[in-house]
């Protein structure tokens, strides 16, 4: 998962910091990173949560980085 690398280290962070923040394990966050482990939809969104980014943007289904804010999305929607 490369994409969880270069978020990773965009933020200068280290696996350690993010692993304790998530509460998970480095070795288990160290698997994501290099895809030795299929990534649950909960660790995927827990994730994309901390990072502030989609899931879509983690499993390269987009190059978008940031989602759209929900109030943006909504009007979009409606038709506003």
């Amino acid at each position: 998962m490369n994409r969880l690398r270069e978020l990773r280290e965009d933020r200068d962070l280290v696996q350690r910091e993010i692993a304790r923040e998530l509460g998970i394990s480095q070795r288990n966050y160290s698997y994501y990173e290099t895809s030795q482990t299929i990534l649950t939809e909960d660790i995927l969104q827990r994730l994309a949560n901390y990072y502030n980014t989609s899931i879509d943007y983690i499993v390269y289904r987009t190059d978008i980085r940031k989602p759209y804010p929900k109030s943006i999305v909504d009007k979009e929607e409606i038709g506003v």
